[in-house]
This record gives structure tokens, sequence and C-alpha cells, in this order.
């Protein structure tokens, strides 16, 4: 392992300063002017979130007055997940991937979740066979790679008198990588980047 190359075990197990958790509102008390909410701990248990959305569903204000049912909800607000975005109508089964996703792999899974949308499942299935590790620069990274694909090998086997006049460029390979569309990154809370393969 390379100087600037965290493991990539390292990202797990990382704690969030707020847990992941979702604001889940009653549409139907919503309409009638009433506020009607509950905060969620985000869970990899669906049961777990659904029992608590259906209590608060039943605990309903306008039910209670009117007699008809609260069915839907909507998520109106959510911390703790990072860099992700989620949408009102997120259904609780994504809810828990994420937090499974997180619960494992810290803040390093929701900036991934971010780049390839919290609706590419099969994308978010990945994170493990894409993530790359954490680096000091995209630089570090390329650096690295190129080391492991042994280029300054030919350099060392050009002519003598050539050799002074060649070298890897690289600034100009991470930069390629990335308009390339070879890799994603993200910038990682204590300056350093998270590195992912595109593929």
């Amino acid at each position: 392992m390379h100087e600037g190359q965290q493991n990539n075990d390292g990202a797990r197990g990382e704690q969030q300063p707020t847990p992941p958790r979702i604001y889940v509102a009653s549409l139907s008390d919503y309409n009638a002017g009433i506020l009607h909410a509950v905060w969620i701990e985000a869970s990899p248990d669906v049961d777990t979130m659904s029992a608590a959305v259906d209590d608060m569903l039943q605990a309903s204000p306008t039910t209670a007055r009117y007699g008809d049912a609260a069915e839907e909800t909507g998520i109106f607000d959510y911390e703790g997940f990072g860099e992700l975005r989620i949408d009102e109508n997120e259904p609780l089964s994504k809810i828990a991937q994420l937090a499974a996703g997180m619960e494992r792999f810290g803040d390093a899974f929701a900036a991934y979740g971010a780049l390839v949308g919290t609706r590419d499942v099969d994308g978010l299935d990945q994170f493990e066979e894409r993530f790359q590790g954490e680096w000091e620069s995209v630089e570090a990274y390329a650096d690295d790679m190129l080391d492991q694909l042994d280029a300054q090998r030919v350099i060392n086997e050009a002519p003598a008198w050539l050799q002074p006049y060649l070298t890897l460029d690289v600034h100009s390979f991470a930069r390629d990588l990335e308009l390339g569309g070879d890799i994603m990154t993200a910038d990682a809370p204590n300056g350093k980047v998270w590195v992912f393969s595109a593929y």
C-alpha cells in the first residue's frame, strides 16, 4: 500500500455526527393544515421503519376527527445522509439500502451515492468494487496507478541519451482519468479525496 492511500476498510464503521434519519409526515393531515410527522432513524430493517410510520399514521389527528384512515406519507426532511439527497417519495426500501451502506461504509458511501444517484440500485450495490480508497489527492491516486502499471519501465527502456527528456505527466494523467470518465471523485471531510472507478 502506498503513502496517501487508506485501506478500503478505512471508511467502514465511521460514525455520522447525526445518525441518518428521516422526517416522515402524514399527507392527509398536512393537506388539512396539520403537520403530523415523526423523526425515524434510518435502518437497514424496513419493517422497523414501517412500524414507526404505521404508529404515526394511526395517531393521525384527522383520522381521530373524521374517521378516514391516514395512509399516504411523504419525507419532509432528513439529516445525517452526508451528500445524499433524499426525495420526498423515496421508498423505505431505498432508505434501508442507503442506511445499510452508510452503517457499513460511512460518509464514503454517501458521497458515492450522491455521484451515481440513489435511483441507480446496481450502482449502489457496486460500492465495494468501485471504491478505490481515500487519497491525499487525485494525483496521488494517478501516481500509484502509473506505478502499478509499471509505466516508468517505458522510460527506463528508452535509449540512455533520451531518458533525461522523458517524464511521466502525472497531473495530466490524473486530469484525463477524471475527464475521460474512468474515475469519479468526491471530497472527503478531512481534506483528502475519495476515488471511485466509474465501471
